[in-house]
């Protein structure tokens, strides 16, 4: 390719084109550009736009077991401890340790049969938050860069996809929150991240500087680097611009972020512990405006060791934390067009190993979501008597995004549309979203 203007021995002039839409280059300045605009039916954008839907993802890092959660196995050898108790859904059992999930089943759709192909967490985790194994030469932009590309809005001052982990750590997922989450959407389609440390510092205006003296600053800021930006063509200064305008609305929805500003009864219902209380911050914020909230904590439920006093700790705080989301949901009138997901990358194994811990298991295991467009009061699929395989209606990654997708409005076999490249869709090879599932 030839340029038109001298370059300035910026490495922006020294990116290869192949290398750029890798996305290897989205984590630093290469935000460099984004493709939005690039699929191929963009009416459809602007209706999903239009309707307003959300989404809060739990994510369940380490991989819930499914025995003591949405698919126990009463009397047999592999059952565990808990047991099982009826639901508000005639003849439907869940574990013993979710009775608040029990009372709110008709709200919830459980997938007693997904079934899919990695067995350890980085590629579990890569597969179930982007939706399929990876691609070359596009690294897929995960759920929420989707989500916020699509139904969100990039001039709203509220950050459009949130990741809430106060977790620095994580085993593999923190080698994966070290990578590149926006893919081909570029990085103004990443997470913001917050809760615990991670919060966001330096917001609040020098008191030395007056308001008319901040505001002149930046439109002198802003007059020269959009001149600049135009006259050079620079993506790289369009990318920095991009970066001021975020920074700029994050100052003015600051408080938005301060766990402290909300009602203590609230933080009392939802529950002490950190993935409680940013699960209740997630709500606050997509009432707030924006579009997906992440909430994780590491990678709490990979339980290789003491599986049932683990779970016996981790299973009641999901209980509980997922009755208060829905019913308050509900209650705000927002369940309808906000959608929770409860997931992990995969499954536990029947059977306990040496130290009591239940393994990666990922030929049989569960997920829970309610609202945004899905069908409360469904549970689809099955297992069979011990769990060891699906027995009906077995759903991988890719019918699973697809039904995600459709719930929220979002074409799921929408295809990414750049010249002289593979094609790439949404979610390949036609696959179809779950009907039973879709409202």
């Amino acid at each position: 390719m030839k340029h038109t203007h001298k370059t300035c021995g910026s490495p922006e002039h020294l990116l290869h084109r192949r290398l750029f839409l890798q996305g290897t280059m989205a984590a630093s300045a290469a935000s460099v550009a984004s493709f939005n605009g690039l699929f191929s039916v963009p009416a459809l954008a602007d209706e999903t736009k239009r309707q307003g839907k959300k989404c809060i993802l739990l994510w369940l890092c380490g991989a819930p077991s499914q025995f003591e959660t949405w698919d126990p196995k009463p009397g047999t050898p592999f059952s565990g401890p808990f047991g099982a108790i009826p639901t508000n859904l005639p003849g439907v059992q869940i574990s013993s340790l979710m009775p608040k999930c029990a009372g709110i089943m008709d709200k919830l759709a459980v997938i007693r049969s997904m079934s899919t192909e990695p067995g350890e967490h980085f590629q579990g985790i890569d597969v179930l938050t982007r939706g399929d194994k990876p691609r070359q030469p596009f690294i897929r932009p995960i759920l929420g860069s989707v989500v916020a590309e699509q139904l969100g809005h990039l001039d709203s001052p509220v950050p459009q996809f949130i990741l809430l982990d106060p977790c620095p750590e994580g085993n593999e997922f923190k080698g994966f929150k070290a990578g590149n989450w926006a893919g081909w959407l570029g990085a103004q389609y990443g997470p913001v991240r917050a809760g615990g440390e991670y919060s966001i510092p330096n917001l609040n205006k020098l008191d030395t500087i007056s308001d008319i003296d901040h505001q002149d600053r930046e439109a002198l800021r802003s007059f020269f680097s959009k001149k600049y930006e135009n006259d050079r063509r620079s993506q790289a200064a369009g990318s920095l611009n991009a970066a001021f305008d975020r920074v700029k609305g994050l100052m003015s929805c600051a408080p938005l972020f301060d766990l402290n500003s909300l009602p203590e009864t609230d933080r009392q219902r939802y529950g002490a512990g950190a993935f409680a209380q940013h699960a209740l911050q997630a709500r606050h914020l997509i009432e707030n405006g924006s579009t997906f909230v992440m909430v994780a904590n590491g990678m709490p439920w990979d339980n290789h060791v003491f599986q049932h006093e683990m779970h016996q700790m981790l299973v009641p705080e999901l209980d509980n934390v997922l009755y208060q989301l829905v019913t308050d949901l509900e209650d705000r009138g927002m369940l309808e067009d906000t959608l929770v997901i409860a997931m992990g990358e995969f499954g536990r194994s029947p059977w306990l190993n040496e130290a009591r811990g239940r393994d990666h298991y990922p030929k049989a295991w569960s997920m829970a979501m309610a609202g945004g467009g899905i069908r409360g009061g469904v549970v689809h699929g099955a297992t069979d008597p011990l769990g060891h395989e699906v027995a009906e209606d077995a759903v991988d990654n890719r019918q699973l995004f697809a039904t995600i997708f459709a719930a929220l409005g979002i074409d799921p076999h929408e295809e990414y549309d750049l010249p002289d490249l593979p094609t790439f869709l949404r979610v390949e090879d036609g696959v179809a979203p779950i009907q039973q599932l879709l409202v």
